[in-house]
């Protein structure tokens, strides 16, 4: 991925998804509103930390589900090292516990993966503080 040439004003976002083309079809989605801007994309939670911490996006996309390290534990580590930091959990699961342990992460908010194309621009524009 080419780097991304911030533009003012733009809601800057990492998508943390262990999924190569789900996170392609993410960053199409969110390519359709100029409000909004892939910062960067990685592959597991460690990377997602990293990514994370050194990237300072507005908002992180996080898959619960990922290798080395999963979205529940690289949202508390980012939250641990950055408490300002925007979090959204993606999943394809809507279970309470799901639920629950996102909240308790520091999660921001959450979207099923089959809600994503009708809600994820609104949850983002929700959560992020302007």
């Amino acid at each position: 991925m080419e780097a991304a040439v911030n533009v003012p004003d733009r809601i800057h976002v990492l998508i943390a998804d262990d999924h190569r083309l789900f996170g392609q079809a993410l960053e199409a989605i969110l390519a359709s509103d100029d409000r909004l801007e892939v910062i960067g994309h990685a592959g597991d939670g460690a990377e997602a930390v990293q990514l994370a911490l050194n990237l300072d996006p507005d908002v992180t996309l996080m898959d619960i589900a990922m290798p080395i390290m999963d979205g529940f534990q690289a949202t508390k580590q980012i939250r641990k090292q950055k408490p300002q930091a925007c979090v959204l959990m993606l999943t394809g699961s809507n279970s309470r516990t799901d639920v629950d342990q996102a909240r308790e992460a520091g999660a921001a908010g959450y979207v099923t993966k089959d809600r994503i194309a009708a809600e994820l621009i609104d949850a983002i524009l929700e959560v992020v503080p302007r």
